[in-house]
């Protein structure tokens, strides 16, 4: 894959790195929640999981539109509109159809010109939904895009969408689905520009050896961190489904569930690797043990506002 037209470089912006809820989500008090009410401890709220990408710092591709996108655009003079009615977004690209990564579709409905990008699956399930009929076809241009195939979400960047394994959003499940699925509910990113390559995986089930072998050597990574541990929600009192039962892969495993994400990913030689769509849950938020297991493999815990270019 080859990109087109002028570049400057990968431009990414983490305009939310929290799960679906955010944190604090706003009926729980565990403990992470209970300390990014508080000013005084240091932990920063975060915002529902969404990233900007741009190659000139001028036009953004919006990947995933958070339920927080107002928030996000708010605290984010990048996305500021620069005339009476603008915007910089040129485009929205959606990964899955959980609610965290549609929702925000709604506040961006004020006749204001983008293209939205999706699978025919992740199409079809905004089609079956007549609320999303107030994105006025005048102004959003809807686009399909197909899996492996180059796409161009913004003037000059090209990217391709490949299916990693995951299921259906939780409010299309009729009774159990499918685990680690891999066809158009569930999509990565990759991104090339320059002779830099990086992927964008917010959701994942599981890292088959195939998938491995594609984000090997990668210069960036976004990846799914949605829970430290497999059953962290139950032991907490959250929740009583596992993390792979969500579609989401661990950080850490065990015996009984297998390895997480942190072992396999750290044997692939990527430049950088950024644990997003962190769940309120997760200890990682945190100073303590499972932090420091992560950074001192060298990777990174995403944060709103986390900005990263790749030159």
């Amino acid at each position: 894959m080859k990109s087109t037209g002028p570049t400057t470089g990968l431009r990414f912006l983490v305009l939310g790195s929290a799960a679906g809820g955010g944190l604090p989500q706003w009926n729980c008090n565990c403990s992470n929640c209970a300390a990014a009410r508080d000013p005084s401890s240091g932990l920063q709220p975060q915002t529902q999981s969404s990233l900007a990408v741009s190659i000139d710092g001028e036009t953004w591709a919006i990947f995933n539109a958070s339920p927080d996108i107002r928030q996000q655009i708010q605290q984010t003079p990048h996305l500021h509109p620069k005339a009476l009615r603008h915007s910089p977004i040129q485009s929205v690209v959606i990964t899955n159809a959980d609610v965290d990564h549609i929702g925000g579709l709604l506040t961006i409905r004020e006749k204001q010109a983008f293209s939205l990008f999706s699978t025919a699956a992740i199409g079809s399930v905004l089609d079956a939904s007549p609320v999303f009929r107030v994105l006025d076809p005048d102004f959003v241009a809807r686009k399909t895009i197909r899996l492996d195939e180059d796409f161009s979400p913004l003037d000059g960047l090209e990217a391709r969408i490949f299916a990693v394994p995951g299921k259906v959003a939780l409010f299309l499940e009729d009774g159990e689905p499918e685990l680690g699925l891999e066809g158009e509910q569930t999509i990565g990113v990759e991104f090339v520009a320059n002779g830099k390559r990086a992927y964008y995986i917010p959701g994942c089930a599981t890292l088959p050896d195939w998938l491995c072998e594609r984000i090997s050597g990668a210069d960036l990574v976004f990846f799914d961190g949605t829970v430290f541990t497999d059953d962290e929600m139950i032991r907490v009192g959250t929740g009583i489904k596992t993390g792979q039962r969500m579609g989401h892969m661990p950080i850490t495993g065990d015996d009984a569930g297998g390895g997480g994400s942190l072992e396999a990913l750290s044997k692939l030689g990527i430049g950088r690797m950024v644990y997003v769509h962190i769940n309120n849950t997760n200890p990682i938020w945190r100073q303590g043990p499972e932090r420091d297991a992560v950074t001192e493999a060298g990777f990174e815990v995403g944060h709103d506002g986390m900005e990263i270019e790749l030159a």
